[in-house]
């Protein structure tokens, strides 16, 4: 696991990169990264199945209080999860997109 910086998850996002954001569902709607999958965090060990193992999975909240542990998690049952720093705030305050509603 580790943790990567706005500019470094911007680059693998566009290249298409596994977002998974783990804040409620009630921060997701007030917006995302587009693409981003919601799993709040309760409920990560769920979908663990589920992710992908052949690529690095990014892992988004707030701020990156959440998304440390969550990566940290995952990285434990074998996912590379890298965690993104500064979050969606981060994200949204840099100018990029971001999606309002329930849809990715």
């Amino acid at each position: 696991m580790r943790e990567v910086n706005l500019a470094e998850f911007a680059a693998a996002h566009a290249d298409g990169a596994a977002v998974v954001d783990v804040r409620e569902p009630f921060e997701y709607v007030e917006g995302h990264v587009p693409g981003a999958r919601s799993v709040p965090l309760g409920q990560l060990p769920a979908v663990v199945g589920d992710l992908p193992r052949n690529r690095p999975v990014y892992v988004i909240c707030a701020s990156g209080n959440r998304s440390l542990a969550a990566a940290q998690f995952l990285a434990r049952g074998g996912i590379d999860a890298r965690s993104v720093s500064g979050g969606t705030g981060a994200w949204a305050r840099s100018g990029r997109a971001v999606v309002m509603g329930a849809n990715a």
